[in-house]
This record gives structure tokens, sequence and C-alpha cells, in this order.
């Protein structure tokens, strides 16, 4: 498989953009530096500690940012909270510090208002656990993602996947991210252990995790990244990444990646899925390909390094989009042993490669 320059300068990171601290009252056991010890061990790129804003009464400046431990030689960390409001939960991330007191004071005004806080302060707002407990009840207009994938209970999601495949069919180019939602970690003594304290054994850091195509290893690459749907979501870090790219002018090069918005070409657009990493050379993976929402064709592959193409004729004038599932049996994630069992043979996700989309919508 050939990439076009365009596509192929950059770096895929994988992290997490949903993790409590200490800093979150309801969490346990979980200090920044368990966090971030457990990140650097699973080679992640990135994390975000989006520690509830209303515990703080909107301070996370003077809290989880200023924690001593909010440092890492190896990993970018982003600055955010949860945006924790009567209408629902929201993260915010960002490359660099900004005033979240400015935009946890506007929490319960109107969206108009939100919305140009929001731009001032120039952050990412991303929609939380669309279809759970604490559902995301702003306009869409307001979010550039949407966590479609919370924590490892898999079965949870499958509603927040259809309000996405609904903003996505509506004209909203919205990236699909993952977060882990992880609020408790091993105590480091017996007598430190909660009723909550079993919840580390099946959803951690990493379940699931979510990773970017980034120009280069920092901050402001990966905010870009989530901006342009440059992501995919595995079940665990170890679990194999899908990329998907589309070739539109027929000349064996590559020329688009998930995000990524063209005109509809006037002859069918030759697809490719990749899966990254480490897959199980017993195990036959499930690809299933969704076209505006919708199941069009389903894929079977096994192997060490598994490429596959399908192609297909996006509509001329109206618009068109493509996403990939990715089925089977995970990776195993001994790290954090119980997720994969509620997990079930949910493995991957990717970004849509779109069509004929209003960038300006």
């Amino acid at each position: 498989m050939t990439l076009a320059p365009e596509i192929s300068k950059g770096v895929w990171l994988s992290g997490d953009l949903h993790v409590h601290s200490r800093h979150s009252t309801e969490s346990t056991n979980n200090s920044i530096p368990k966090i971030l010890a457990f990140a650097e061990s699973m080679g992640m790129g990135f994390i975000c500690v989006t520690d509830h804003d209303n515990h703080v009464k909107g301070d996370v400046a003077n809290h989880t940012w200023a924690d001593y431990a909010y440092h890492s030689d190896s990993l970018v960390l982003l600055y955010g909270a949860e945006w924790t409001t009567t209408r629902g939960h929201g993260n915010t991330f960002s490359a660099q510090p900004y005033d979240h007191q400015l935009f946890y004071d506007v929490r319960d005004q109107r969206d108009t208002l939100i919305g140009r806080v929001k731009n001032d302060l120039g952050i990412h707002l991303s929609a939380n656990h669309p279809s759970g407990k604490d559902n995301f009840g702003f306009s869409y207009d307001l979010v550039s993602s949407i966590e479609v994938w919370n924590s490892a209970l898999w079965e949870k999601n499958l509603n927040a996947i259809m309000i996405w495949d609904d903003m996505l069919s509506s004209g909203r180019m919205i990236t699909g991210r993952g977060g882990s939602d992880a609020h408790h970690g091993y105590p480091d003594s017996t007598e430190q252990a909660t009723k909550n304290t079993p919840e580390r054994n099946f959803n951690y850091i990493g379940t699931p995790t979510t990773w970017v195509f980034a120009k280069e290893k920092t901050g402001e690459a990966v905010i870009e990244a989530l901006d342009k749907g440059r992501v995919s979501i595995s079940v665990n870090p170890k679990s194999p990444r899908v990329e998907f790219y589309a070739d539109t002018d027929g000349d064996g090069e590559m020329d688009m990646m998930m995000g990524d918005n063209a005109k509809a070409p006037t002859r069918p657009v030759k697809f490719t899925i990749k899966l990254a990493g480490t897959t199980l050379p017993d195990s036959t993976y499930t690809i299933k390909i969704i076209k505006n929402g919708r199941n069009v064709e389903t894929l079977a592959a096994s192997g060490d390094q598994i490429l596959l193409e399908f192609v297909d004729t996006p509509e001329e004038n109206g618009r068109t989009y493509y996403r990939v599932v990715i089925e089977g049996t995970a990776t195993p994630f001994p790290e954090v042993p119980n997720s994969m069992g509620i997990s079930k043979n949910m493995l991957g996700l990717s970004n849509p490669i779109y069509f004929n989309f209003d960038p300006n919508f």
C-alpha cells in the first residue's frame, strides 16, 4: 500500500482522553503518578486527566493541572476537565493551559453564549457518554467530537454509535473518540481498598485506547488530529489499530484517510483497511463496512499482516461517508484482566472518510 505524501507524514500515538484522578472526589486510589506511570508503561503517547470541574468549583488550574506530578518525559499531557453540568457532561481538551473557570461559569447558560466562550478560549469540546447517565444535553453544534466508546463495557455504547451516525448523516463531520472513564486504581495497602477497587480489574486506562495520527508528537498536533478526525479506537493498547484509506483517482496511491473529505468522483473508489499492530495468528477478524449508517459489506481476514480492499461508488451529488468496525478476539490485556470479558467481540472503530460534505456546515 502506497500513501500520498499528505497522509504519510506523521506518527500514530495512543492515549486515553477520559481519566479521573484523586482530584475527582469519587475517584479512589488513582493518583496522577499512578495514572501517568501506567500510561507510560503501555507505551502511550498522550493522555488527558479530566477531573470533574464541579468538584473544585471550576478551579482545575489550581488542582489537577497544579498537581506536582502532572508532568512526563514521554507522554504528551493535554489540559482539560470533565465539564459537569445540569445538562450532562463533556470533556475539554487543549494543548496549553486555558482559563477553564470561564467555561465552568457559563455551564448553565444558553448554547449560543457557551459557544462564544468556547471559541474565545480555543478549546476542543467533546460530548461525553452521549447515551448513558449524564448524557450530553447541549447542541451538537458545540462539539468537535463525541465519546462513542466509553469504558470497557461495550454494550452501553450501542446508542452512542446510533447518535454518532445520526450526526454524521445530518452533515456534521464530528470525530468519534474513546475514553476509559477510569476512576479507581489499586490501593497501596489493603486498608486503602474501597468497594470500588474491583472496578480496576474491569476498566482502566486504555480500555478503550484512542489513536491519533498526528503530524508530530506535540499537544498541538494531537488536538489538530482530533479536530480533523484522524482518529481510530481499539479495545485496548495491545489490540490492532484500524487504519482506513481511499484512492479516489485510481492511480494506486491512497490519497485520503480517516477524517478527510473530498468531492465524490464519478467512478468507483478503492478503499483499503489495515490492521496495524499485534493480531492473533489463529483468529479470524470480522470487518464491517458502514456506509451512511448501514452495514453494506462484511469481510473476514486472518494472519499477521492484514490488508483488505473493497470498492464502492459514493453518491455523485448527495453526501456519503464510510467507516469501519472490527470484531473478533481481543489481544490479551493482563494489566486489566477482566476487561476483555465485558468488551466481548468489539475490537476497533475507524473514523469516517467523507464525500461531498460541506466543511462550513
